[in-house]
């Protein structure tokens, strides 16, 4: 009967969780993969199958918790800003009444019309009124009304 050798198999596992890595870049496997090496490195020195599982089992745990938020601070990608964004903290003017529990509501900002909510959910801010942009939110701007005679946001 033909027997594969437990090293072939632990290095056929180290492979395979690489190029799912590669493919993925989720920061999943590389985890398994480096418990698979050690592994690897454990029938290679022909070290009873339980001692494999058992160094498999502990180097994936040891290196996920230990070294996966080192790495994802370092790799964290920054957020790409947009053309968009730049309308975040300017003032606009209320095109059409903003009411989210309608919900309807439009905003001029230099020039262009965009579709708005009011920041705060019960807050109905009134057609002309002068708005804040706070953020957006997919293809609205979240805006507050400003009180004209303090100029500061009413909630």
């Amino acid at each position: 009967m033909f027997t594969i050798p437990l090293y072939l198999l632990w290095l056929a596992a180290v492979i395979l969780l690489v190029v799912i890595e590669a493919a993925t870049m989720g920061l999943t496997c590389i985890w398994f993969a480096i418990g698979a090496l050690g592994a690897l490195l454990t029938a290679l020195l022909r070290l009873p199958l339980w001692l494999q599982v058992t160094v498999f089992v502990v180097l994936s745990a040891v290196s996920l918790i230990m070294l996966r938020p080192f790495v994802r601070k370092h790799l964290q990608t920054s957020r790409t800003a947009t053309n968009a964004d730049r309308v975040i903290g300017r003032h606009g003017v209320a095109g059409e009444t903003i009411d989210n529990s309608v919900p309807s509501g439009l905003v001029t900002v230099d020039g262009q019309v965009w579709t708005a909510r009011s920041s705060c959910e019960d807050v109905v801010i009134p057609q002309g009124a002068r708005v804040l942009v706070k953020e957006i939110s997919g293809v609205k701007l979240i805006v507050e009304a400003i009180h004209e005679e303090t100029k500061e946001c009413v909630k």
